[in-house]
């Protein structure tokens, strides 16, 4: 059984619970309050860039040329596409260029990207793969299910629905499926279990990052 398989019950599960939780079921219906968006449109900016991190260390984890150059390619579009583009959707919520830049990362945003960071730092490449993997099927699931429920009236929020059901980013989540599968197979089951802990832990991440940024989350010990 290929690995995404064996792992697809769990990652549905994760999935469910990502669209029943308010904040998702409202960004679909179009009536989310802007705030708790706004807050995780700064916190996802903060992410993007740990992310980056991760897409390098990939790269240099790689175990062939392909490979590196396929996480390469994902370091240059994140850093000098995606990050442009994040600036300017923050902007259709007055979010600007500085405000963003002196966001502090929530407990969870800290937590989760420490956890990537430190996993392609510490871990195989397998694991590194399993780690990444819930953040692009988790965002391309989600959005395809929104747009199965129709698309809302509000455009910032179709917009983020649009995004992530477009055929670029389904394709990069194809990629990433398959990537894993290829990885994953012929390890021995003590491997595996690793590449299934550490994608449990990410998709669990997805889930408390929508948490966060509704319950409005911030360090419970002053610093001043």
């Amino acid at each position: 059984m290929a690995f995404t398989d064996d792992i697809e019950p769990l990652a549905e599960h994760v999935f469910d619970e990502i669209l029943a939780h308010p904040m998702v079921e409202r960004l679909g219906a179009g009536t989310l309050d802007e705030e708790p968006f706004r807050r995780w449109v700064r916190q996802d900016y903060v992410y993007l860039v740990e992310y980056s991190r991760l897409f390098a260390l990939a790269a240099a984890r790689a175990p062939d040329l392909q490979r590196l150059g396929r996480f390469a390619d994902l370091l240059a579009s994140t850093v000098n596409t995606e990050m442009d583009l994040h600036r300017s959707y923050a902007a259709d919520f007055g979010i600007d260029e500085t405000e963003l830049a002196a966001t502090e990362p929530s407990p969870t945003t800290r937590a989760y990207t420490d956890f990537l960071v430190r996993t392609a730092a510490v871990d195989g490449f397998g694991e590194t793969v399993a780690a990444l993997l819930p953040c692009m099927w988790g965002f391309h699931e989600t959005g395809v299910r929104l747009a199965e429920r129709g698309r809302p009236d509000d455009e910032r929020y179709a917009a983020w629905i649009d995004m992530y059901t477009g055929e670029e980013f389904g394709e990069l989540t194809d990629w990433c499926l398959s990537l894993m599968d290829d990885v994953a197979a012929g390890v021995g089951e003590g491997r595996r279990d690793r590449y299934r802990e550490r994608f449990l832990t990410s998709a669990r991440y997805e889930y408390r990052f929508w948490d966060a940024a509704w319950r409005g989350e911030t360090w419970t010990v002053a610093t001043d």
